[in-house]
């Protein structure tokens, strides 16, 4: 089955090209560059820029690091993206050969990675924590869609029930020997947290080379330390509904950020049905645009993003407000925009609604 792209939600900053009232965007030329340069030495004598990038988990990956010498920089971002390719040949669903696509096609994996038992398992504690609207056995689902697509239509409900009868999270065991499905026709995807996991992945091999500064994107976000000029590191949120504008940018610090939407994948046009899914209802969630989360570790915001996105405002917010060092920002359909008490939202022009009511 082709590939969709992933999802590209976030504008990232590293001071290369003049945009959006003062802020910055990497061009699409930059994105596409597979070619480590150093480049030119900002404010703070000695310390410089240096950046790669690849492909990997359907998206443009990128290493941006600060640091004195070339030769350690060039070392921590090519072990970087290297851990990161590894996480696609284990992760992609659109590898014939990764460990996901093994399970999906033989319903049982033995010996699987470390990595894959380590993910697997933080899926099960997001599917708890969110009830069930963090699910990875969606997997069916986005199939019966995606076979209808390609005949120019939308699933029947009766297809849509039968593809629900093999989504349930409870039923996918996990071991360190051996992962399997307990009923037949299950299917797994991991395209709502491995970019997440990769990120925490890239932040420990960059710390192993005592890279203390450093912007890295792989499909989720990641901001450490700060620019040689000391400045904040800056990440536009992107309007679901104009590739080409932000609803407002954010200086995170030593953080991840993560966006889930209705809008990079989609089965209609009218962005109703897309490639997130509620489990209880066979069919896309219906309220919300996008959710842009701020958490400590990639595989957090990554994970949650699709759960509050799933969830809907008022219960997907309040999920944020439990868990330490979490803040969440949400598009909703008709435009409104919500987010917890601390989203440090700014410089942009949006409609924001108090959420106290049901975040206490």
């Amino acid at each position: 089955m082709k590939a969709i792209a992933r999802r590209k939600v976030l504008f990232v900053a590293t001071g290369i090209l003049p945009l959006l009232t003062g802020h910055w965007l990497i061009s699409q030329s930059e994105t596409n560059s597979d070619t480590t340069s150093s480049m030119p030495s900002l404010q703070s004598a000695g310390l410089k820029l240096m950046r790669d990038t690849s492909y990997a988990l359907g998206t443009n990956i990128s290493v941006t690091v600060v640091h004195e010498d070339d030769r350690v920089a060039k070392a921590a971002i090519s072990s970087a993206l290297s851990e990161v390719h590894l996480i696609d040949r284990l992760m992609s669903i659109y590898r014939p050969d990764s460990q996901v696509s093994q399970l999906n096609r033989s319903g049982s994996l033995d010996a699987p990675h470390p990595y894959s038992i380590e993910v697997l398992a933080q899926t099960q504690m997001f599917s708890r924590l969110s009830e069930g609207a963090f699910d990875i056995t969606v997997q069916p689902l986005w199939q019966v869609y995606a076979r209808a697509q390609e005949k120019g239509q939308l699933p029947n409900s009766e297809a849509i029930a039968l593809a629900q009868q093999k989504v349930n999270w409870r039923d996918l065991d996990i071991s360190a020997k051996r992962i399997r499905f307990t009923k037949p026709g299950m299917a797994i995807t991991l395209n709502g947290i491995a970019q997440g996991f990769a990120a925490d992945r890239v932040l420990a091999v960059l710390k192993g080379y005592g890279i203390e500064n450093a912007l890295f994107d792989t499909g989720e976000i990641g901001c450490w330390g700060q620019k040689p000029s000391e400045q904040p590191w800056t990440v536009g949120v992107q309007n679901p509904r104009d590739p080409n504008a932000c609803i407002g940018s954010i200086q995170p610090q030593n953080c991840f950020v993560a966006t889930s939407g209705d809008y990079a994948s989609t089965f209609s046009q009218d962005y109703q049905h897309h490639h997130i899914f509620d489990p209880t209802t066979g069919e896309s969630p219906r309220e919300l645009s996008s959710v842009t989360v701020l958490a400590p570790t990639g595989i957090e915001a990554d994970g949650l993003s699709t759960a509050i996105l799933v969830l809907g405002v008022e219960k997907g917010l309040a999920l944020a407000k439990r868990i330490r060092g979490v803040e969440a920002i949400a598009t909703c359909k008709d435009n409104r925009i919500l987010a917890t008490e601390n989203f440090p939202l700014m410089a942009g022009k949006y409609q924001q609604q108090s959420t106290k009511s049901f975040l206490t």
